[in-house]
């Protein structure tokens, strides 16, 4: 009987994946609100938009029903997705620790990374934490909470290029590759490199995993990655050639949201599709996923550098001087750089019953010039982000639904959390 309903579930899921979104959809939605997008309607490129909005509806159990609909969805069209890779490699730093089986390993363990090639560094210390020293656990909260670059770089370093890429293709996530680290100018051969760790429970090693090299490519051959007619170079030399992103991380946005539905939603996949998580790691990510850098104790993020919607592009654009709604949390992962603002998200109200899926790309870079840090973020990108949150969520609120959910595994209590 468990056979027969593991084939029953297994091809719900494989239909359920087949089916194509609804494209007209966000369409007439954006051009019903003109006072709000038609600036990103009538540029030539449309800001490289694309959205993908999924509908969730509970049966009499709460199981989670989906129903999609896209806008200008095309996996071969590339876009930077800057930070919004770092949730996949939190997701296998953890599925890493669970399988070594490591006896005193844990996310807790102190991690301290050397140098075993040109350009890396070492971090023995780490002044955020609790304890004063570096941790899988507390690089995790920084990469959650304010989107940190070096701790992504150090879960990166502890999983490998090279299993990274497996785990991607272990999931089906076919169109999308990790192959660098972030904001330090890596690529070539630095970034196939990756340093050695010790892990230390207490002050005895646990597990020591070694400098590796990945020897892989990872070719991809997209649309739209010659971009612009200039950039500035390291010396900050400007250069009148197209920028190149052809060796860069590629995640689109189908494949943001289903690690996103994985993650947050793992009974509606066959056992051999979920990730190799304990409970305790999904609550640990959905914790810190919507969790507002102000409500953590350690690490410690305070004004003006931080605010509550520091991470939070879709419904409340990124915006310092937001005005929280104390009944949404949103579980997201955002990038931004090179003029994408990037959000992929699940926005819950807890009062109105209300949940949805959003994933979202838009671009403004109006000079053409990569690198020079002018891009449209606040006047463009972050208010696109914002209206299409609010507009969807103001559908949410009048949708009708046979079944409200229970919410109860998306709530936490968060004030100043260590």
């Amino acid at each position: 009987m468990k056979i027969l309903y593991s084939l029953i579930l297994s091809i719900l899921i494989t239909s359920a994946k087949a089916q194509q979104p609804d494209t007209v959809f966000l369409k007439n939605m954006l051009q019903s609100h003109p006072e709000l997008f038609s600036g990103i309607l009538n540029h030539p490129t449309q800001n490289e938009v694309q959205i993908l909005y999924t509908q969730i509806d509970r049966d009499a159990k709460n199981a989670p029903h989906f129903r999609s609909f896209s806008y200008r969805l095309n996996p071969k069209r590339y876009f930077y997705p800057a930070s919004t890779v770092k949730l996949p490699t939190v997701i296998f730093a953890l599925e890493k620790l669970n399988e070594l089986k490591t006896k005193g390993l844990s996310k807790y363990s102190k991690m301290l990374t050397d140098s075993s090639f040109t350009s890396q560094t070492k971090v023995l210390s780490d002044s955020s934490s609790e304890n004063g020293f570096p941790s899988i656990e507390n690089y995790i909260k920084k990469i959650l909470l304010v989107s940190d670059n070096d701790a992504y770089n150090r879960l990166y370093e502890f999983v490998g290029r090279e299993e990274l890429n497996q785990k991607l293709k272990k999931y089906e996530l076919s169109n999308t590759r990790i192959i660098g680290r972030l904001a330090i100018g890596d690529g070539g051969e630095s970034a196939r490199h990756t340093n050695s760790i010790d892990f230390y429970n207490n002050d005895k090693l646990v597990y020591h995993k070694p400098a590796l090299y990945d020897a892989g490519n990872y070719s991809m051959q997209l649309d739209n990655m010659i971009q612009g007619k200039g950039y500035l170079d390291k010396d900050d030399k400007l250069v009148m050639q197209p920028f190149d992103f052809r060796e860069k991380n590629v995640y689109p946005i189908a494949d943001q949201q289903i690690v996103l539905k994985r993650l947050l939603f793992p009974e509606v996949f066959v056992q051999q599709q979920r990730f190799n998580l304990k409970p305790d790691d999904y609550q640990f990510i959905y914790l810190y996923m919507s969790m507002f850098p102000n409500e953590s104790a350690k690490p410690t993020y305070n004004r003006p550098e931080y605010f509550p919607a520091f991470c939070k592009f879709l419904f409340y654009g990124g915006d310092s001087t937001a005005v929280i709604n104390p009944d949404i949390r949103i579980f997201n992962k955002p990038g931004d750089s090179y003029g994408y603002d990037i959000d992929n998200a699940y926005i819950v109200d807890f009062k109105n019953k209300v949940e949805f899926m959003i994933t979202a790309v838009v671009q403004s870079n109006e000079d053409d010039i990569y690198n020079d840090n002018k891009y449209e973020y606040a006047t463009v990108c972050l208010p696109f982000l914002k209206n299409i949150g609010q507009v969807i969520y103001q559908y949410e609120l009048n949708r009708p639904k046979k079944h409200l959910p229970d919410l109860t595994k998306f709530k936490f209590t968060y004030h100043k959390r260590k």
